[in-house]
Formats: C-alpha cells, structure tokens, sequence
C-alpha cells in the first residue's frame, strides 16, 4: 500500500489539475462529498479522497485500497492502492467503459476495445501528451492495455464481501461495477468438496474428523448432495449415523435420502433407529418404509424426498441454506453481503413475494426470516429494514401485533426509544380495536405476555436514557396491560413490572 502519488498531487498543483483533467481524479472535489451519505457494510472507515465531473466519488478505505462509487448508485475496487488506482485511469482514462473486458479475451480484443474508447474519447481532447507528462511526474511505467485490464478485473472481484458500499440511511447496496463474482454457494461448498474427495480417497483420520465436527459434516453432505457417486453409500451411512447428534438437521433428512436412493433394504433398520433418535426425528423423518419393504419403495421414499427438498443443483437451493452455511464457516461478511442484496431485491420488487398460483397474495415469512439472520449477524440496521418492510404487509390483527412487537424490540435494542413507542402504541391500538377475531384471547396467551413485557423493557431503557417524563406515560399503559392479562400471564411479569415502577420513580 503506497500513497506516493497522492502526496505528490496534494503538493503540485499543476499536476493535480492534470489529474482532473482529462484524467477525472479531481481532489478538489473531495470537499464536496459524494452524492448521498454512505458507508461500508463491513462497517469500515471511508475517507473521501476525490471525485470526477459526473459525479462519482473516490473513496480511501483502511487497507488502502481505492472504492470507486458513481452517482447512479454502482460502487468497485479499482486498486489497492491510490497508485495503483491512478495508474489505471492514467493508463486507462475510459476505464469505465473497460469493466465488460476481461484478461481471459485474447490481446487482440482487448486492444482493439481500448482502442475504440481512445479514440471516442480524443474526438473531444487530447490524452496522449497529458498521460506522458503525468506518468513521468509521478514515476509510474508504462503498462499495456491488457495488464491494465487485468488489473482492473482483479480490484473489481475484490470488492465483495469486504468492500460493499451501503446507503447510509436506507441501508441499500450500491450494484457492482464490472461481472458479478461467482455465486455464494461456491465459496461455501470449497472445503466440504475437499473434505469429501480425502473421505473418498480413504483417509481414515478424515473419516472420524469431518463426522465428529458438525460443520464440516454439515458442508461434506452438502458436497455429496451436488456431487454424487455409486460408492459413497458406506460414507453416506457413516455421516448419517453421526448427524444425529445435531438431531432433526435438513443434513440428517439428505443423508438419509442419500443413503436411501441406493435402495439397499439393509439400511432399513438404520434409517429406523435414526428417525427414532428423538421427538424431532421421528416428526422430520416421517415416511421411511417399515421393515421389510422393498428395495423399490425404498428408493421411491427417498427420490420424493430427493425432489421435494434437495436435487443435485446448488443453485436451486433457498439463498438460506448457503447463508447459514457460511455463517457457520466464518464467512459472516459473505453471508451479510448475499442477505442484503437478497433484501435489496425484494425492496425494489415486492412480487418476488408472490405465492404461485396466487398473484394477489404475499408470503412475507422471507422478510422475517431475513430479519433473523441480519440480528443474529448483529446488523440490527438490516434487520430493522427487514422488519420494518414485514411489518407493512402484514394483513391480519395476529400478524401486525406480532410483527409491531418485533419491531419494537429491534428499535429497542438498536436505540431508537422513540421509534420503538411508537410501535408499542401501534399495538396498542390494534388490541384496542382489532378488525378481526384473532385477538380475542391475547390476554391469556404468551402474546399478550410479550408485549407487557416488552412495554416494560422500553420503560427501563427510557429511564435509563434520561427521559422520566416518556418513562412515565409508557408506565402507566405496561400498568394497564398488565391489569387485563390472565393470571397465569401475568405471573412472570409482575417482577419485572415492579422493578421498573421502582427505576421510574428513582429517575423521578
């Protein structure tokens, strides 16, 4: 990481202007920020380095590398460095317009691609003698068309996961500049594929390792699932065997299938005993042939199974299963990434929540799912974002209480007070007067339960921030919630419900 180049346009002013000109790395644009608030959703620092006449931004990340963000909403890593970066535009000043050229093109292509962009551009201002003059000044060589496109290409690849560039307040992913990277579940599969090949190839120590830790069972399986052979029916049953530690698992069901699609009815007694494992086992594994069917039923439970739930293409699997899967891995950012835009996705276009064969309804469970895994990665702005957006659409009094309730607790714990009451009134506004039947009985149910709870919670953090007055009011309707529960509701509540009466008085 260099920043030799930058300190040597901050000192000359003639070649800072040189750079802006006709090179579009104008510092002098840096003041102006970009076009909206933004930040990383790795969560790392930006500082604001330069900007050209269209309006796009150069960023300096904390490894030094160069973000380039445009003012339509698409953001890359164009370098690793501000040199290397400067280098490109140098060498490259149509850049923006290389990104859909690759170094797997023969010299050829690339050369006459570059070619024609120079020569659009030079119709309007000359680049030759400038780029000579700037390369020479700031001690860079002259590179060829195709290294540079190279280059390019590998900054471009960078950007995801670490380097996503976010709207600040809505929490949007700006597009990727250039090719999209490859898809999530290869990244995820990598090391179970490798796992997979050494439990092929016999090494026994692998054996017990990869069934004994239940990630790299979990990932191997997944392998298996894409990548199946006649001779892993022995491996198949020694995973299935060890998955039943984690119990019900989708895992377990694919090892079951994988198992059962060899139609051996030798495996009958085992596929037995490990749907009798526990209560959620024999729930998850229901329909496995009794004893004594035939190797053709066998194969029949398992290839519907197979159908219904797996298949042997990665990319027909729920964005889900690779989340959660590289979450477990450690690739959190990754999974981060993928959710966001998964999100994003839907944000622009709701009739990705259609259900088939009823276009008017929607299933919204993807968003409260979404907003699970963004807390459980500790991004409560996504999960807000998620929630937020399911708690919209959500149609009987049931579901917006519940999904009020929700919200309010992730404005809570995000520390929006404010926000969080007010979602707390919109519940109690739809208990007050709920346009169908489904809360008749909220009062006696775990339900009702929450919410007292949850008015409770947001009074002590009201005390605790300094707002006695807000404090009070909220008190006075957890009271009053409290008083139409049950009994049996109410009892674990009224500790918590005394503690904060005696935090509000306190806070005065």
């Amino acid at each position: 990481m260099t920043d030799h180049a930058l300190r040597l346009l901050r000192q000359d002013r003639r070649l800072a202007e040189l750079a802006a000109f006709p090179f579009g790395f104008d510092l002098d644009r840096a003041a102006h920020g970009h076009v909206e608030k933004v930040r990383l959703a790795s969560g790392g620092p930006l500082e604001t380095v330069a900007g050209d006449d269209t309006g796009g931004t150069y960023f300096l990340c904390a490894d030094g590398s160069v973000l380039y963000a445009d003012s339509e909403g698409s953001a890359g890593i164009i370098g690793s460095s501000v040199d290397e970066a400067l280098e490109l535009m140098i060498g490259l000043p149509g850049w923006h317009d290389c990104v859909h050229l690759s170094p797997d093109d023969d010299e050829e292509k690339i050369l006459a691609g570059v070619a024609e962009i120079e020569d659009e551009i030079r119709e309007h201002y000359g680049i030759d003698g400038e780029r000579a003059r700037l390369r020479a000044a700031l001690g860079f060589p002259e590179r060829s068309p195709v290294e540079l496109v190279g280059r390019l290409r590998a900054a471009l690849t960078r950007t995801e996961p670490d380097f996503v560039l976010l709207n600040a307040e809505e929490g949007r992913a700006y597009d990727r500049i250039g090719p999209a990277g490859p898809p999530l579940w290869e990244p995820v599969l990598a090391a179970g594929r490798a796992d997979l090949a050494s439990l092929r190839e016999g090494d026994r120590t692998a054996w017990r390792e990869v069934a004994e830790d239940p990630v790299r069972r979990r990932i191997t399986l997944r392998a298996a699932q894409f990548d199946r052979a006649e001779d892993d029916l022995e491996l198949m049953r020694h995973l299935l065997r060890h998955e039943t530690r984690s119990s019900m698992t989708d895992e377990l069901r694919l090892a079951a299938v994988l198992v059962g699609l060899h139609g051996d009815t030798g495996d009958l007694p085992l596929l037995l005993e490990v749907r009798e494992t526990d209560f959620d086992t024999a729930c998850g594994l229901g329909g496995i042939p009794e004893p004594g069917a035939s190797a053709d039923e066998l194969r029949q439970w398992a290839r519907g199974l197979d159908e219904s739930m797996f298949g042997t293409d990665p990319s027909d699997e729920p964005v889900s299963t690779w989340t959660d899967l590289a979450r477990d891995q450690g690739m959190t950012d990754l999974a981060l990434v993928t959710l966001i835009r998964e999100l994003d996705g839907i944000v622009m276009d709701r009739s990705r929540l259609r259900r088939p064969g009823a276009p008017r309804a929607l299933a919204t469970a993807p968003l409260s799912g979404l907003a699970r895994d963004f807390e459980e990665l500790g991004d409560l702005a996504q999960a807000l974002r998620a929630q937020r957006l399911y708690a919209s659409l959500q149609e009987t009094s049931w579901d917006r209480v519940s999904a009020r309730h929700t919200l309010a607790r992730l404005e809570r714990e995000a520390g929006l007070l404010p926000r969080a009451a007010d979602s707390l009134a919109a519940v109690r506004a739809t208990l007050a007067a709920p346009d169908d039947d489904l809360l008749r009985h909220w009062q006696r149910i775990n339900l009702g339960r929450y919410i007292a709870e949850e008015h409770y919670r947001l009074t002590l953090a009201l005390a605790d921030a300094g707002h006695p007055e807000e404090a009070r009011a909220l008190l006075t309707a957890a009271d009053a919630l409290l008083g139409e529960l049950s009994d049996n509701a109410a009892t674990g509540v009224r500790e918590l419900a005394g503690r904060t009466a005696a935090r509000v008085r306190e806070a005065g």
